[in-house]
């Protein structure tokens, strides 16, 4: 059932009228089950497979929340009694002081995926006021509580979590949510037990990684949410733990699946009911942030050759357009790529941390990927440094691999079963003929600005004897030329149309004033750069 444990049935809510988006059936189901917990102060757990659209449940609850107060408030306005029902089908979404002086939600999530957030509430909730509570210049405290109950989501990192405790605990919080909630499996780390002391109307944690799996961490993700549930972690290791992870008892794993089933709701991708509900290709943007290292070289590029590109003319400006989006895009990519020094890889690229991320709960769920780049370079950087990252073999295809090698590599990925989970191809050379339905997953690690281009991968995996949902995630640089085009082709989908037999010629037609436009970085791209304030103006 849909988290009805005690077999109560959940009334499906209506949509808020102010999501700017449509819901699907699952989705809508997953926003009321959060609505029914959230009356009760139940902690709630969304562990939904990746790509099902988390957030987007998440950001169309907070809105509920709202409506819902806000229909309380204006039925004991009219006099009538607080019993009545709002018209979002759920009496009250809130405890019982729902005038609508609502309190803040405060959102923790890796520093990976803040600049995400940020774009997607932008996107499916314009009105949510949202604070970023990160970076050397974030307020402290009676400044930030001050800010915080002006805003309805205040947004910060683990590391914060723990670094300011004191000035996230002055604030009273509507609901706490642990994005990525897999981050307090450790219920000794210090960030763990900084995030368990702060208090909450409501607790909710999501994350995408099958929590059954690991059980002293489905016992921390539940301590969060509902203290004490489960017993102390010496009761719950003798009495669940040991018996079930090392002496496989099936009665024992029953048991606390029943316990965990009214607060944990997981719905898979190859769940029947889901299939249906999804298109069979997923098309999802992934918004990640440079590092100050990242944005310092972007910016110096940008200086040197604008003014180059002002002082030229015809095919010379031509190359030297090309020149220029070539190198941004390495920037974006990884330092090591632009400066071709064989420097260390790790922790200098927000688009690499984001992948890894996300590879990590693709190979959790026993799925297999296909990572497009345009860069042999970048794809050879990332075959080995995801080869050491996550201990298995990535097969690697570019231009150069030979044409009886290129077969070998492809039947080893669709044909055997425990073969190589990840597969990552150069752009041009994995653009056609080739059949990869083993994959589920495709990753644009960085763009070819032609719709056509990345279609034409992207069928690699979406094709003819594809049995399964195609989830297409296609990474965009807040704040850089990879925002700004983007947003151009979204514009301008039949001018998209009309380009694309022309490569990505197009953009040197453009003027210089507008390819300023197209490379200036905005100054919310870095992650240190989004200080504390309400950034609603994001990346223009």
């Amino acid at each position: 059932g849909e988290g009805e444990g005690d077999g109560t049935k959940i009334t499906l809510i209506t949509p808020p009228k102010a999501f700017n988006g449509t819901l699907r059936p699952y989705q809508v189901k997953g926003v009321s089950w959060l609505a029914y917990l959230s009356r009760f102060g139940f902690g709630a757990c969304l562990a939904d497979d990746m790509g099902l659209g988390k957030t987007v449940e998440l950001i169309a609850f907070l809105l509920h929340v709202r409506e819902n107060a806000a229909g309380q408030k204006r039925n004991l306005e009219l006099g009538l009694n607080s019993g009545v029902e709002s018209e979002s089908g759920l009496d009250s979404g809130m405890g019982p002081n729902s005038d609508l002086n609502l309190d803040p939600t405060l959102l923790i999530c890796p520093m990976s995926v803040v600049g995400n957030w940020q774009r997607e509430v932008e996107r499916f909730a314009p009105h949510l006021r949202v604070m970023i509570h990160h970076g050397t210049d974030r307020l402290a405290g009676s400044a930030f509580a001050d800010e915080a109950e002006r805003n309805d989501l205040v947004i910060s990192t683990y590391s914060l979590a723990h670094r300011d405790c004191e000035v996230l605990s002055q604030v009273n919080w509507q609901h706490i949510v642990l994005d990525e909630a897999q981050n307090i499996k450790n219920p000794g780390a210090k960030q763990t037990q900084a995030i368990k002391r702060l208090k909450a109307g409501q607790m909710i944690a999501l994350t995408g990684t099958p929590v059954e799996n690991r059980l002293s961490e489905l016992w921390s993700i539940m301590e969060f949410l509902n203290s004490g549930y489960l017993g102390s972690a010496r009761s719950f290791r003798k009495n669940f733990a040991i018996p079930i992870e090392k002496y496989r008892d099936k009665g024992r794993a029953e048991v606390l699946r029943r316990i965990i089933q009214p607060f944990v709701l997981r719905r898979m991708k190859t769940d029947p009911t889901i299939i249906q509900d999804l298109p069979e290709k997923m098309e999802l943007k992934v918004y990640h942030n440079l590092t100050n290292e990242q944005a310092s070289l972007y910016e110096a590029v940008v200086d040197e050759m604008l003014d180059k590109i002002d002082n030229s003319e015809g095919i010379e400006r031509k190359g030297l357009v090309l020149a220029t989006l070539t190198r941004l895009k390495q920037i974006c990519n990884h330092p090591a790529l632009f400066l071709q020094d064989g420097s260390a890889l790790s922790g200098r690229s927000g688009k690499l941390t984001r992948i890894e991320e996300m590879i990590d709960e693709v190979l959790a769920e026993g799925d297999k990927a296909l990572i497009f780049t345009q860069f042999a370079g970048m794809g050879a950087m990332l075959r080995h440094h995801l080869q050491e990252r996550f201990d298995c073999e990535v097969l690697f295809l570019h231009g150069g691999t030979p044409r009886k090698q290129r077969e070998e590599i492809v039947r080893r990925f669709q044909e055997d079963r425990d073969g190589p989970p990840l597969f990552v191809l150069s752009l041009k050379a994995g653009g056609f003929g080739l059949n990869l339905t083993a994959a589920n997953h495709v990753f644009h690690f960085d763009r070819w600005w032609n719709p056509a281009v990345e279609n034409q991968a992207t069928d690699r995996a979406f094709r003819i004897g594809q049995e399964r949902n195609v989830f297409v995630h296609k990474f965009v640089c807040i704040g850089t030329l990879e925002e700004r085009i983007d947003q151009m082709l979204e514009e301008k989908k039949e001018l998209a149309d009309a380009i694309v037999g022309a490569g990505e010629a197009w953009l040197t037609e453009l003027s210089t004033s507008e390819l300023k436009d197209i490379f200036t970085l905005s100054r919310d791209a870095a992650c240190g750069g989004a200080g504390t304030e309400t950034m609603a103006g994001g990346g223009q």
